[in-house]
């Protein structure tokens, strides 16, 4: 059996800004997939992280289609199959 792998996407109002494959990670914690999957596009961590190493509050991100709420907790695992989704989060007014 290979490896547990997991997709990671990141949505077409991110590439804009730094274009990304979808990439097939590894599977581990939520931290350690998203920095493996920014390999490809390094300087895309920028839109994605701040300073502190933190999900930035504009960006959202979902384990297979739910929302993960804790910006600067990212331990959770991330199990074979698993698809992880980062968006820019938008705001109406």
């Amino acid at each position: 059996m290979g490896n547990a792998m997991v997709k990671v996407e990141f949505a077409s109002s991110l590439r804009r800004h730094v274009e990304c494959a979808p990439q097939q990670v590894a599977a581990g914690s939520l931290r350690a997939v998203l920095d493996t999957a920014l390999l490809a596009a390094p300087e895309l961590g920028h839109y994605v992280f701040d300073d502190q190493g933190n999900v930035r509050k504009h960006v959202a991100v979902f384990v297979n289609q739910a929302l993960v709420a804790n910006r600067e907790d990212l331990s959770q695992p991330i199990a074979n199959g698993d698809r992880v989704l980062v968006i820019q989060a938008l705001s109406g007014g």
